[in-house]
Formats: C-alpha cells, structure tokens, sequence
C-alpha cells in the first residue's frame, strides 16, 4: 500500500521559516518524480516544486522560486521543503505527490498518482 505522509507544519510570522518532510513508502521512491503542492483555504491546488527521481533535476514556480527549496533522500525514502521568507499568501495546506509514470519533472496535477493528507502552514501576525 502506498503511503504518503506530511510533517513540520505549523503556524509562523512573516519572514519565518519551515522545514517540510514527507515519509514515503509502498512504492519505488529513488525511480519516481515528486512534487509539493498547496492548497489555500477557498482555492484549488496550485503546484509549489517537483523533483526527478534522482535529485538533481528541481523545478519550483515563480511565486515560491529563492525562497522554497525542494529535495530529497532516496536513502531515506524521505521528500522535504524548505520554506524561507514566508508571507501571508503562503498560508495552506501542503501536500506531497509522486509520480508511478517517468521519474522526469511535471507541474501538472494529473501526472501525479500518490497524494498525501497535508500539512497546514499558517504565516500570520
């Protein structure tokens, strides 16, 4: 069974910081594409940053660039995020995703076969 399980949620002021993880299991972690992806409260899913099955290769969306980073430890079977600089619009819940098709980078939503329940990261003063 494929699981998929987010941590390191809370709640920051403007400017703090956040280290995201996300626990992997059932599934051929080191050969798939990952993702982090976030919903705001009253908004649909807006993908945050993908990573290739290697590591190497990462993708982040211009409203998070230089200030998220994501990675990972095949060795671990481990995802994280690392959230710097956080603003108010950051508020969600983040999700991890992965890919069973070609370990390569997506943005798209639907590429994505394995979801995890969230975490929620509230940035407020």
């Amino acid at each position: 069974e494929v699981y998929l399980l987010e941590s390191g949620g809370g709640s920051v002021q403007p400017g703090g910081s956040l280290g995201l993880s996300c626990a992997a299991s059932g599934f051929y972690f080191a050969a798939s594409a990952m993702s982090w992806v976030r919903q705001a409260p009253g908004k649909g899913l807006e993908w945050v940053a993908s990573i290739d099955g290697s590591g190497y290769s990462t993708w982040h969306a211009p409203s998070v660039k230089g200030r998220f980073t994501i990675s990972r430890d095949n060795a671990k079977n481990m995802l994280y995020l690392q959230l710097t600089s956080l603003k108010t619009e950051d508020t969600a819940i983040y999700h991890c995703a992965g890919r069973r098709g070609p370990a390569i980078l997506s943005s798209i939503l639907n590429d994505y076969d394995y979801w995890g329940q969230g975490t929620q990261v509230t940035v407020s003063s």
